[in-house]
């Protein structure tokens, strides 16, 4: 049994892709979410996923920035992008920033199931010819912000900068108390600190939140 999840906002596409995949093999096992965030949180309580099939224009999030979200949280885990913009500068970033292939919406089904079978092979997929069509940079709908925001601007610690820099590696607060020589309780007392300065309750939500303000922890350590 292979595991596939489609990160997918427009139903009618998701759907689409679900079924063709289902149909197509019956080792498939589909299983898709329709933004970022639930996606985040389903790879996060299931960790036996073979592929990430993920689109590259979901609402609340840079594309970019959450396929490199993807890549550093669930690195044994192949994502592949599936996009409607397939210009040359897009997919050479896309696949830069780690992904296992570039698939573009223009493809049949048929071309779709056999790069989805590539990448499950261990393969990377490129499309063998790109257009020079839309650019993602050109209608993002949410860019991250270029000049970077200071931890310090949104209310918080340095010490809970330090906290929230770690939870984006991916650190448990085991992992974080003992980098920064805390008590575990002290980092819980410090995550709460910091999901209330972003407006959030779950490191899944601070995840997002950082990655859509451009939080720079470059003065952090």
């Amino acid at each position: 049994m292979l595991r596939i999840l489609v990160v997918e906002d427009h139903a009618l596409v998701r759907e689409g892709m679900v079924r063709l995949l289902a149909q197509s093999d019956p080792e498939f096992r589909i299983s898709e979410c329709a933004d970022f965030e639930s996606a985040l949180q389903l790879l996060e309580s299931e960790t036996d996923f073979d592929l990430v099939l993920l689109d590259l224009a979901l609402p609340g999030i840079d594309g970019f920035v959450g396929l490199d979200i993807l890549r550093r949280n669930h690195p044994t885990i192949p994502v592949a992008v599936v996009s409607a913009f397939d210009d040359p500068p897009t997919v050479s970033r896309v696949m830069n920033l780690g992904a296992a292939g570039f698939i573009p919406k223009a493809f049949s089904g048929e071309a779709l199931v056999a790069a989805v079978r590539e990448v499950l092979d261990g393969g990377i997929f490129r499309p063998p010819g790109m257009s020079a069509g839309a650019r993602l940079d050109d209608v993002a709908p949410v860019p991250p912000n270029s000049a970077g925001i200071d931890p310090s601007e949104i209310g918080l610690t340095e010490r809970q900068a330090q906290v929230l820099a770690l939870m984006v590696r991916g650190l448990s607060n085991r992992d974080i108390a003992d980098q920064l020589g805390l008590s575990e309780g002290t980092v819980k007392i410090h995550a709460t600190a910091v999901f209330k300065a972003l407006g959030v309750s779950s490191r899944t939500q601070a995840l997002v939140a950082v990655a859509r303000y451009g939080i720079d922890f470059g003065n952090s350590f």
